[in-house]
């Protein structure tokens, strides 16, 4: 789908305005672009300064040429600094004897006109450090942005994650899939690895839908358990499938939280998983032959063939197989489907597109601060994600239809 394209303002020129630009001209020695920025910067501080003027009157009740009963007075001005579109700026605030009177062009402790929260909030969903989002405000608009003032900026967004990962979720969700993204985060001082558990869920219509994100540090049964526990608490009372690697706990938490939900294991982490320790040089024809594994017509002949690579490779690795007869209950599922639908349901490759966008904070940040700064990175860059997320994954019609017939009533007709 293409891009929709933002519209081009059009400058639409006005005997008003061309008076305008000849004062302009006139008041300032404007010889270049620069100096056109600093001439609308100096208006600017003029034109707040003036607005302030008058909000004052209306606050009094009486211009300053004016006498008056009132028992509130102005008291001079206070010098403030902003940062706008121009670069920072000094302006003058005019105050009262009372304290009370309250600017709205430039309210008290406003310290930015510019919009530049919703400028920082995008720079940290692409992954910049405050170092580097603080470096290019300073080279874009001429102002300093401290990091604990980006950290402040972007705390705003903290109660829209509390809502989102509140948020009702669908009743039925056909797949599921649960991924890992390994971060280093310091705490007090050392630096710990932490996981990122991305949920991601493949609602009715076919489209992907993140439906949490979760750090935790310790896999256990008991740990996934309150996970798929928040999940029904947000309205999921089915799930057909999930699929996942082998998180410790995670057979057993499904079991519990959905007994009638399928478990999956993910044939992508499981393949990696057998070739991690293998050399170089024999990764390829063996991977090869697992293929002949997943990719069999039926579990018969899968079987079949996980026999003959076991044979094959046994000597030179003699547990790289091990895994896949232990954990045969929950590989074995795919089988029941065909090639085209065993691609969607077998893999978290539906998920890969949005781990290319978390990896990316890995490449950019080596270590977050905390853990709720590496939530408010996942949470921004997840938005940045799913903004091309906008038609139903390949197949699906094929898929819902075989899910329908495997899982018998258990999906809308």
């Amino acid at each position: 789908m293409a891009r929709e394209k933002k519209p081009v303002h059009k400058v639409q020129m006005t005997d008003g305005k061309r008076n305008i630009i000849r004062q302009l001209l006139e008041e300032y020695d404007i010889e270049s672009a620069l100096d056109i920025q600093e001439a609308l910067k100096d208006l600017l501080g003029g034109t707040i300064k003036e607005m302030m003027e008058t909000e004052m009157e209306d606050h009094l009740g009486y211009n300053k040429s004016q006498r008056s009963d009132n028992d509130d007075s102005r008291n001079g001005y206070k010098t403030k600094q902003v940062n706008s579109s121009f670069g920072s700026m000094k302006i003058n605030v005019p105050q009262d004897r009372k304290s009370s009177f309250e600017p709205q062009v430039v309210k008290k402790r406003q310290k930015d006109i510019s919009d530049i929260d919703q400028k920082i909030i995008s720079m940290y969903a692409k992954g910049m450090t405050t170092r580097q989002i603080s470096d290019t405000l300073n080279d874009i608009y001429g102002f300093e942005a401290s990091e604990g003032f980006i950290s402040d900026v972007t705390d705003k967004i903290i109660p829209q994650i509390e809502d989102w990962q509140n948020r009702p979720l669908s009743e039925i969700y056909p797949v599921l899939y649960i991924d890992a993204i390994h971060y280093s985060v310091r705490d007090n001082g050392v630096i710990r690895k932490l996981a990122a558990y991305v949920v991601l869920g493949i609602n009715l219509d076919g489209r992907k839908e993140v439906l949490t994100i979760e750090i935790g540090e310790n896999e256990s049964s008991k740990y996934w358990l309150s996970v798929l526990n928040g999940l029904k608490n947000r309205g999921v009372n089915d799930v057909l499938l999930i699929c996942a690697d082998g998180l410790t706990g995670i057979k057993e938490a499904i079991s519990t939280a959905f007994p009638k939900t399928e478990y999956q294991r993910c044939i992508v982490h499981q393949v990696r998983n057998t070739l991690k320790y293998v050399v170089d040089k024999e990764r390829k024809p063996f991977a090869t032959d697992l293929k002949t594994i997943y990719q069999a017509p039926t579990e018969e002949k899968a079987l079949e063939a996980l026999e003959r690579v076991t044979e094959r490779w046994s000597e030179k690795y003699p547990n790289s197989m091990r895994s896949w007869k232990q954990n045969w209950d929950a590989i074995s599922p795919i089988f029941k489907f065909s090639s085209d639908v065993r691609k969607v349901i077998y893999t978290t490759n539906a998920i890969e597109s949005l781990n290319a966008t978390y990896r990316k904070l890995n490449r950019q940040r080596s270590v977050f601060p905390s853990d709720t700064a590496l939530l408010k990175a996942l949470y921004l860059s997840t938005f940045e994600a799913t903004k091309r997320w906008s038609m139903p994954i390949r197949n699906w019609g094929q898929v819902y239809g075989e899910l329908s017939i495997m899982y018998e009533g258990r999906l809308p007709e």
